[in-house]
């Protein structure tokens, strides 16, 4: 059994998720590949006790590497999710 805590695995802090979550209240999560919006929005809410008005998300392919041989690798795939939290909330993440 999955818990909130298998759904998010850690904050994006970059110069865009900064700006998004300042302005927009939109704060950047790196999720599970496998997790659904509904479980995304369930695990902020459960985790930070913050009412959540959105939830979108984008799944990456890995990048790969060492493309000059037979044998090369990727970094793994992964997912984003971009939360939209209600009006007049924030996160205290740093």
């Amino acid at each position: 059994m999955s818990t909130i805590f298998d759904k998010i695995h850690t904050v994006i802090l970059t110069e865009k998720a900064t700006l998004l979550s300042e302005k927009l209240g939109k704060y950047t999560f790196r999720v599970a590949p496998s997790a659904s919006k509904l479980e995304i929005k369930l695990a902020v809410e459960r985790l930070f006790k913050k009412a959540v008005v959105d939830v979108n998300t984008a799944n990456y392919a890995g990048k790969k590497k060492r493309e000059r041989k037979a044998d090369f690798g990727r970094t793994p795939h992964w997912k984003k999710a971009i939360v939209t939290l209600k009006a007049g909330e924030k996160l205290d993440l740093v």
